[in-house]
């Protein structure tokens, strides 16, 4: 794995290429500088791979490390965001939509592109994000294939969905287009316990 060095893309505003932190106590947010990130990344994905036995096994592990992370950071958004904010969410979209525009621009300076739900599956929700911005440190060699780092990210999303009481599978998928080759999409698949609630109280 090596560092990506292009330059940011475009359309990307200042707050965008950084990472934002909360100080829990002024509410306000910290900037972590996006070299320092972009080199901590690449850090964490070559001990990693080192780790791992194949492509799957190294998106697990990236995938669970997010997991925690997201566990903690989403009560420091709530913290920040002032959650109505002792308001629990218990609707599948409404936690959906929180992931999808405060706690995403929490982490990434701006909302995630779309969110969708499956026509077909009742259990599956998309989170499309054109360009992610840890996918911009990395250069995937051809002989990793469909690696896709942002799997990290989708832990984070599934461990913020499990600490708000919605089980969820969540995996990170290149669906690359001409205007945007880094796009993911990531699949959120809720347990049948989940839609089994949310059928109840419909």
């Amino acid at each position: 794995m090596s560092h990506n060095t292009t330059q940011p893309a475009s359309g990307l505003n200042k707050r965008s290429q950084v990472l934002s932190g909360i100080n829990i106590i002024t509410k306000k947010s910290d900037v972590i500088n996006l070299s320092s990130l972009s080199f901590l990344f690449c850090e964490i994905v070559d001990w990693e791979r080192k780790q791992s036995k194949n492509i799957q096994d190294l998106e697990n592990r990236l995938n669970g490390l997010g997991y925690q992370i997201g566990q903690r950071y989403l009560e420091l958004v709530k913290i920040k965001e002032g959650f109505k904010l002792n308001k629990r969410e218990i609707k599948i979209i409404g936690i959906l939509q929180f992931i999808h525009g405060p706690f995403w621009k929490s982490i990434f300076g701006k909302m995630a592109n779309e969110l969708e739900k499956s026509q077909n599956i009742p259990n599956e929700y998309m989170i499309i994000e054109n360009i992610p911005m840890l996918n911009r440190f990395i250069s995937v060699p051809s002989d990793y294939g469909d690696l896709n780092c942002s799997a990290f990210v989708a832990g984070i999303i599934e461990g913020a969905l499990d600490s708000s009481g919605f089980s969820a599978n969540v995996t990170a998928h290149n669906a690359e287009s001409e205007q945007n080759p880094l796009r993911t999409v990531f699949l959120i698949k809720f347990d049948q316990s989940v839609v089994s609630r949310e059928n109840l109280r419909s």
